[in-house]
């Protein structure tokens, strides 16, 4: 928010207006770079990454760490089943299907007897069988089957292309600006792209909108018709990082993908690679980026939703004083081990406050500060509804608000 001439400005390290059970999260907006921070943090450049685009980004602030050819439009192959996914997670959701719902096999969906599906990864659904939501749900997270997701685009949709209108309507409510789907599956079609930026926000989306169906990823393996099934993201083996996620996808055109997210205490990262050269590259060079991105980041929350952080006179109104902070958590990605030097100041719009204000209503600017320079910005809001004050009561305010221009 901009700041005008009569702007006042208050200053002081948050460690000395937050308890220490404020101080245990962390997150942020704006792209953090090695040069930018102090030497003292000593963090190298990003790694060297052998593929055509990659992105690293907290999940709780957004910030990226890392990036490169993040905005080119690329082909998602299986990636695209992080959006189909999603659309099931959100019909789920709401209630307009369910995991013990009953879906019979059409000839669409039926493996073998599909030539579009010939070559690819399948679940080996069987023509007028009668399968489980729940069971075709894990079919497409974790076996990446391209018949499943046939068979819940019908089941959810009525058909694969009202499906798709679906998803495409979910892309433009979460804001991407390179992504187009074509198919459920993500198998090669004219006209279909995504982006590594895009492929971070659905995965972000995931996390934080359908957690029940984003806990399906970290499962490792499941059975299907007596046939043990494995995820095919390696990552969920490793026993150096804590992946709980997300998805793989490979076509010729694609080449090599994967979206990984992994938690190291109260750090969230989700990284994406895309075009990787071979089946275990892509898993080696995601390590990089998130081995990277915990060594020398980490996620805090400074100031809660509804927690007071500052109090500033208000005329006219049913009290004297309106208590202010943040409407939601101020998650910050700062250098690690630096969260003793991080401070806080805050910038009203207008140098008197006036009721009535309403809960939620941003009245300036609360600035992050690190090594003296502001890393992060964050609205500052009224916490609590405050009415306008009687007729007396203004008329007293409005006489020594008179006095306090002319002699404060």
């Amino acid at each position: 928010m901009k700041q005008t001439l009569s702007s006042k400005k208050f200053s002081h390290p948050l460690l000395k207006s937050m308890t220490l059970g404020a101080l245990i999260a962390l997150s942020a907006t704006s792209v953090v770079r090695a040069d930018d921070v102090n030497l003292k943090t000593m963090i190298p450049a990003a790694p060297q990454i052998d593929a055509e685009a990659y992105y690293l980004m907290d999940y709780n602030s957004g910030k990226v760490l890392a990036e490169m050819n993040a905005d080119i439009r690329r082909e998602p192959a299986s990636l695209t089943k992080m959006m189909t996914s999603y659309v099931i997670g959100q019909s789920i959701k709401a209630g307009k299907i369910h995991l013990d719902d009953t879906v019979t096999i059409s000839k669409d969906a039926w493996a073998t007897g599909n030539p579009v599906f010939k070559g690819s990864s399948l679940m080996f659904l069987q023509l007028g069988a009668q399968v489980k939501v729940s069971e075709l749900n894990r079919g497409i997270i974790i076996q990446s089957g391209n018949d499943a997701c046939v068979a819940m685009a019908e089941h959810v949709a009525g058909s694969q292309d009202s499906f798709v209108g679906m998803m495409n309507s979910y892309v433009k409510s979460l804001g991407l600006q390179n992504t187009h789907f074509e198919t459920v599956h993500g198998l090669d079609a004219p006209g279909q792209y995504s982006s590594a930026k895009d492929m971070a926000l659905i995965g972000q989306a995931l996390i934080r909108d359908v957690p029940e169906e984003y806990a399906v990823y970290k499962e490792k393996e499941y059975y299907f018709n007596n046939i043990k099934q494995p995820n095919r993201n390696g990552l969920l083996w490793d026993t150096n990082l804590n992946v709980d996620g997300i998805k793989t996808g490979h076509t010729d055109k694609a080449g090599y993908n994967l979206v990984a997210s992994a938690t190291e205490g109260n750090t969230r990262l989700i990284s994406v690679v895309m075009g990787g050269r071979t089946f275990k590259g892509r898993e080696t060079e995601s390590k990089k980026l998130l081995t990277w991105g915990f060594r020398f980041f980490e996620t805090v929350a400074p100031l809660q939703a509804g927690k007071e952080f500052a109090s500033e006179p208000v005329w006219f109104g049913d009290t004297d004083r309106v208590q202010l902070g943040v409407d939601k958590d101020a998650h910050l990605t700062i250098p690690r081990g630096r969260l003793n030097d991080l401070k806080a100041s805050y910038t009203l719009t207008n140098a008197e406050i006036s009721a009535p204000l309403t809960k939620g209503q941003a009245v300036g600017t609360i600035n992050f500060q690190l090594d003296g320079k502001t890393i992060e910005q964050r609205p500052l809001v009224v916490l609590n509804e405050v009415k306008e004050g009687g007729f007396f009561s203004r008329l007293v305010d409005h006489i020594k608000l008179m006095f306090h221009r002319w002699f404060g």
